[in-house]
């Protein structure tokens, strides 16, 4: 009995060596140890050896990245605007060493930094620009945070500010601003469609005037070049009707022919005459119709020929 009581004694003094002595580490994470109080150094991920009673784990940090959120508070701009502003902070563990001994809590460190470097920066800024340049507050607030962090064993990645929020009588007069600027832009707009409107009826006018003018001139000319090409054609009709004429008198019977169809067309002028006035005209002496005769052949014997030749050239 007494045999087995010492086994048991043996063997759980040696489960407790070995558990205080056997460290598994997991990945993004960094163990300090301290031997005998003083820092030893810091386990890596696995599997770790400490002395047991000798080293102990002090610390545990994760290297992991952290999105820390700040808590909102209230900062008064260049112009003596306050505004709720709300951001968030993401940081890591870069030195596990100085995380551990560099401040007593690091996260409230960098939590109170944040805050107060906020404050600054919108200070600095009247309400306008706070509102459009958030980009320079995140790397002002960065810049300044992890000068201070590098020796906490934090390195700042980024901050972000969420919300800044303006007193409800800034955002009333804001949003009135925002009213009176979209409608001035709405009445721009009408204004400049309804000019643009004109603008386009009135060329279309001038255009439609144009087309109609050059219409007008195009027919104009057709109209002209048509007369003059009927009156060229009834010229060209009597010269070559007059050569003939003139050309049948040279031959055999044709003086007894023209006379005769002069004699016609005499008769068929007092017969028309007479219808005319509702009156039978007779000459008074026949001979007189043989002297217009007479004086018909006259003519186109001494000037038929040269008169279609002159008709020709024309």
């Amino acid at each position: 009995m007494e045999f087995a009581g010492l086994a048991l004694t043996l063997f759980v003094v040696a489960m407790v060596f070995i558990v205080r002595s056997i460290k598994v580490v997991p990945q993004q994470h960094a163990w300090v140890v301290e031997r005998l109080g003083k820092f030893h150094g810091a386990l890596a991920p696995g599997l770790n050896f400490l002395v047991p009673f000798v080293d102990r784990v002090a610390y545990k940090h994760s290297l992991k990245e952290v999105a820390l959120d700040v808590p909102p508070q209230v900062c008064i701009s260049k112009d003596n605007t306050q505004l709720q502003v709300d951001g968030i902070l993401y940081f890591q563990v870069t030195d596990p060493m100085r995380a551990s001994y560099g401040s007593v809590n690091y996260v409230v460190a960098i939590t109170q930094l944040a805050q107060t470097l906020l404050r600054s920066e919108i200070g600095k800024l009247e309400l306008d620009k706070a509102l459009q340049e958030r980009t320079v507050i995140n790397t002002q607030v960065v810049a300044g945070l992890d000068e201070a962090a590098a020796n906490w064993g934090v390195k700042v990645l980024r901050y972000e500010v969420k919300s800044l929020t303006p007193p409800d009588a800034i955002l009333h007069a804001m949003q009135a601003q925002i009213t009176a600027e979209r409608e001035k832009r709405a009445l721009i707009a009408a204004s400049e469609g309804r000019r643009q409107e004109q603008i386009n009826i009135a060329t279309g006018e001038r255009e439609a005037s144009i087309a109609r003018s050059e219409g007008d001139k195009q027919a104009a000319i057709n109209k002209a070049q048509g007369e003059a090409a009927a009156i060229l054609a009834v010229a060209n009709a009597t010269a070559e009707a007059l050569e003939k004429i003139a050309a049948a008198t040279q031959k055999p019977g044709g003086e007894q022919a023209v006379q005769l169809k002069v004699a016609e067309q005499a008769v068929q002028a007092y017969g028309e005459l007479a219808k005319t006035n509702n009156t039978m005209i007779v000459p008074g002496n026949m001979s007189e119709v043989a002297g217009l005769i007479g004086t018909a052949m006259g003519l186109m014997k001494g000037q038929g020929g040269s008169a279609a030749r002159a008709a020709v050239k024309a």
